[in-house]
């Protein structure tokens, strides 16, 4: 079998993100793989992929703070809100200045309501959004809350009738950085999309410990799962007799640690779940040793 754990890669361009699940499982020798938070073809980055028992954690490890850096093209709308689609409209953005870039960002930081693209993988009464959108659908989806808590703005560059934006973003789980350049475009009324866009953290993990698909070819680099869950989590040691507790899904007295999964382990230092604290109690999320 083999080993639980993550394998952190540095996906390449125009590959899914099924398209690296199902190289790594190859490379990882098992069927049991999954990953943490989609990445688009166009999109490189940090691709968390959980191989074995870990594939239980990439739920929980895709609702973690996110990191991009990203191009926005003021000037060019598409149906995609990114590269990949159709030029829907144009308009000149040559009179856009950086002042006015730094406050349509400022806009668009702190908790916010964002549309999802309409090529996206939300499902409508049942149906993927983009499936929809591309069988010619007007698809309408409802804002939803996310958090922007850095919009970092790099650099501006005017040349012709667009203008690039290179920026860092940090968000919350759900953010479309592809929605982010589509709405700083409207709000100064020349329209935007996405042209570049790298993930370089995912919770704890960035691009220093990614590897390439043609690196893992070469070693298949997995981080354990018990590693991989101290980094991402709080820990919390338990004694023998909580452990056994523990393993049986039973649960634990609170600890104090706060909202969000909490990884437990044993005196031996092995991992032996993932909890919750819900009032005076620690409830299991993923019990992995038995």
């Amino acid at each position: 079998m083999a080993e639980s754990g993550l394998i952190i890669v540095d996906k390449p361009a125009d590959w899914t993100s099924h398209d690296v699940v199902a190289r790594m499982r190859r490379l990882a020798g098992t069927r049991r793989v999954g990953h943490a938070g989609t990445l688009d073809p166009m999109a490189t980055g940090v691709l968390v992929v959980g191989v074995e028992k870990a594939t239980r954690l990439l739920g929980h490890l895709a609702l973690t703070e996110k990191v991009y850096t990203a191009t926005m093209r003021l000037g060019v709308s598409t149906n995609t809100d990114d590269a990949e689609g159709e030029v829907t409209a144009t308009a000149s953005a040559a009179g856009v200045t950086p002042a006015e870039v730094h406050k349509g960002v400022a806009a668009l930081t702190g908790a916010i309501m964002q549309i999802p693209p309409q090529v996206s993988a939300i499902k409508v009464d049942g149906r993927r959004a983009y499936k929809r959108a591309r069988a010619g659908e007007e698809v309408e989806l409802a804002a939803r809350p996310v958090t922007v808590y850095g919009f970092e703005v790099l650099d501006v560059r005017a040349h012709d009738d667009v203008v690039d934006v290179d920026a860092v973003v940090t968000c919350s789980s759900g953010t479309y950085i592809r929605a982010l350049a589509r709405d700083l475009g409207a709000g100064l009324g020349v329209g935007g999309h996405l042209t570049r866009l790298r993930r370089t953290r995912v919770g704890p993990y960035d691009l220093s410990v990614a590897r390439t698909l043609d690196e893992l070819a070469q070693e298949c680099v997995v981080l354990p799962i018990g590693e991989a869950v101290a980094a991402a989590f709080p820990r919390r040691d338990v004694t023998a007799e909580q452990a056994t507790l523990v393993r049986h899904g039973g649960r634990l007295p609170a600890a104090g640690l706060g909202a969000g999964p909490i990884g437990v382990f044993g005196p031996e230092g092995e991992l032996l779940a993932l909890v919750e604290e819900q009032g005076r109690t620690a409830r299991p999320l993923a019990v992995f040793a038995s």
